[in-house]
């Protein structure tokens, strides 16, 4: 599909450019999904909890655009965050349209006591935060009879892996919840699209940037800008799931035929 054409539609049928509110739209792909939303006509309200790069996001988005870019500094974790972004939405009369749950972080750790803080602050921000923003603009976008949410999940949903214990499963249920999800505001007019990308070139895994290129330039590895355009071509079409990505289909296969112990050697090795 054509964005820009889908964006015209829009206009025509609900007679405003779109709002899309993207979390972790400061950086990495929720600043690709900001630059290509941007590029097709949308208004944003970008979230993040990185406030110096996030002003500066809006700014040049702002005057490469000219379209209304809003930052909004908050931190996801916090229990009343989706709380506090509908307040803001209702206090600048703001209709969000599209919903993108990107935030993340990761890291590969034996889960122990000692990161016992950071891996409940990983379930706060992949599972409670975008449930409740599902829940919260659903029923906005329910009331509209039109809307779309895209909820970033991973591959590693299907590789229930030592050293990404807790990542895995809550990119786990963020599959599920959104699979489900779909059904039920499909009646709306509301479409819900989880993205499970395989390997994705971004600083969230912290591999050294040399890595990352070969791993592009071999095609394990997609860039943010591929994934950013198939997943929004999925949000407008209103798949319910997008998979790209060449790993999605031979790696989960090849972990679950692993052997256990060769599992545990391998993770003994690298832990």
């Amino acid at each position: 599909m054509n964005f820009e054409k889908w964006a015209n539609r829009f206009v025509e049928s609900h007679g405003h450019r779109p709002w899309a509110l993207v979390t972790g739209g400061s950086s990495g792909m929720g600043l690709d999904f900001a630059h290509q939303l941007a590029e097709i006509g949308c208004n944003l309200l970008l979230v993040s909890n990185q406030k110096e790069e996030l002003e500066c996001v809006a700014m040049d988005l702002n005057a490469q655009f000219q379209m209304r870019v809003i930052p909004y500094y908050i931190d996801l974790i916090a229990e009343d965050a989706a709380d506090e972004l509908l307040a803001f939405c209702h206090a600048e009369n703001l209709q969000i349209d599209i919903l993108i749950n990107n935030a993340g972080m990761f890291f590969f750790e034996e889960l122990t006591a000692e990161n016992e803080t950071k891996a409940l602050k990983m379930m706060r921000l992949h599972m409670l935060t975008p449930t409740r923003l599902c829940i919260l603009f659903g029923e906005e976008m329910k009331k509209c009879g039109f809307g779309y949410i895209l909820n970033m999940s991973s591959m590693a949903a299907k590789l229930p892996c030592p050293g990404i214990t807790i990542y895995s499963a809550t990119k786990a249920y963020l599959k599920s919840f959104g699979k489900s999800l779909y059904f039920e505001m499909r009646p709306y007019g509301v479409g819900v699209t989880t993205v499970c990308p395989a390997a994705i070139a971004t600083p969230l895994y912290k591999l050294k940037p040399s890595l990352l290129k070969f791993g592009v330039r071999i095609g394990l590895i997609g860039t943010p800008q591929w994934l950013v355009r198939k997943a929004l071509r999925g949000m407008t079409r209103k798949k319910r799931v997008v998979k790209p990505g060449f790993m999605n289909l031979y790696l989960p296969l090849l972990i679950a035929v692993l052997p256990k112990g060769l599992v545990s050697r391998l993770w003994q090795r690298f832990k």
